[in-house]
């Protein structure tokens, strides 16, 4: 199997090659600050006259991109929570279609798409005095920094929630302060837990992503979709793959699904990626280059994984059972014998007796030996937590 994009085939695809599909970039134009366009009010219409250009020649787009003139898209756990905005948003720019769709605004683009698609509209390319940068964002490039942490940890949670996608594009690009903090406070509000139930959630969610497209300062046209190769010819070949939405074969699911069709367990998997090893291994933050991280996938074994489908988490060699304040009322007693970190120096003190907590965790782990074959110990499960709140206070 390979991972990540290949070069075109010289000839037709083998037949014994087989591909999967998953989310792999978005194509979005961004007004600079600068622009002509620099009123909100301008900005806008000026990115309702491109999509609706894009809209009405689908014929003549590249065949990998999709038209899709909203940040959460079919691949997103969060899909079916923006149906309605989704379809409102299609309708916007299929109903144009039958008006003048040709753009009057300058547009240069960066990137093999960009330029087809500028091309498929009939406009040439507007060189660095474009009023808009049409441009390729890459998917593994927009959550690499944000997905990096140190001991191997793949968080964070919402990773793979088109809401957390389109923070990260729009964001960074909001100069109206008061706008700013709306979005920060909504985006908090996520990250904490500051809501009550499922409906409030997904509302917030919605208003998230409202709040950061309303000013367009960068506007969604479309994804791109990545197809990765595997060989499936027997004997040589391997089946029973598992496929992230987002990611692709660049997942752990992926290589603990994988299995050879000949030699099941004692055989060889050969892999190639489209990387080289950059990184040492780091003992704080682990392997932190693509190649790295695909070594991880396989010889760590972190208590969950994210599922390939959908944002929820797997539980890998662990149980979690909550018990939240209230069950008891007063909250939940704390045993005598309880250790907590201590501030600054991670070094387990006693919690004192006749102590109540909001939430208690019970925590159940299926042990193993290491790779020395030594045997997992109590010791080495509280350890991690330990070194995790010692390094986060210092």
């Amino acid at each position: 199997a390979y991972i990540g994009p290949v070069s075109a085939f010289q000839q037709e695809v083998p037949r014994d090659v087989a591909t999967m599909e998953s989310l792999a970039s978005y194509l979005v134009p961004t007004f600079p600050p600068d622009s002509k366009g620099g009123r909100p009010e301008a900005r806008c219409t000026s990115a309702r006259t491109l999509l609706s250009s894009l809209a009405a020649q689908p014929g003549s787009l590249p065949g990998s991109f999709v038209f899709h003139p909203y940040p959460v898209t079919p691949y997103h756990m969060d899909y079916l929570s923006h149906f309605d905005r989704i379809e409102q948003a299609k309708q916007v720019y299929q109903q144009q279609e039958a008006g003048n769709a040709s753009p009057s605004l300058r547009v240069q683009p960066r990137g093999e798409l960009a330029s087809q698609l500028v091309q498929a509209m009939g406009q040439p390319a507007a060189g660095a005095a474009g009023e808009a940068i049409l441009e390729e964002i890459s998917l593994q490039d927009l959550l690499f920094d944000h997905t990096y942490s140190f001991n191997g940890w793949l968080g964070p949670p919402w990773y793979k929630e088109g809401w957390f996608h389109a923070y990260l594009l729009w964001a960074g690009l909001i100069t109206d302060q008061e706008r700013k903090q709306r979005v920060d406070t909504l985006y908090r509000r996520l990250i904490y837990g500051d809501y009550q139930g499922l409906a409030d959630r997904i509302n917030v969610e919605r208003a998230l992503v409202a709040e950061l497209t309303r000013g367009c300062e960068r506007v969604m046209v479309g994804y791109t979709m990545r197809h990765e190769y595997y060989n499936t010819e027997y004997s040589a070949g391997v089946e029973n793959i598992a496929v992230d939405a987002l990611t692709g074969f660049y997942s752990p699911v992926f290589l603990r699904t994988i299995k050879l069709k000949d030699f099941l367990w004692n055989g060889w998997l050969r892999l190639g990626i489209n990387a080289r090893p950059r990184a040492a291994w780091n003992p704080i933050g682990g392997f932190s280059d693509r190649v790295g991280r695909l070594v991880w996938f396989g010889i760590g074994d972190p208590a969950f994984l994210p599922s390939p489908t959908s944002s929820i988490w797997l539980p890998n060699r662990i149980r979690a059972d909550t018990t939240v304040e209230g069950a008891p009322p007063g909250g939940v007693p704390v045993p005598r014998d309880a250790v907590i970190p201590e501030p600054g120096t991670g070094i387990l003190q006693p919690v004192g007796t006749g102590k109540k907590a909001r939430t208690k965790i019970t925590y159940r782990v299926l042990t193993s030996t290491f790779h020395d074959t030594t045997r997992m110990s109590v010791a080495d499960l509280l350890y991690p937590y330990i070194f995790a709140f010692r390094w986060s206070s210092t």
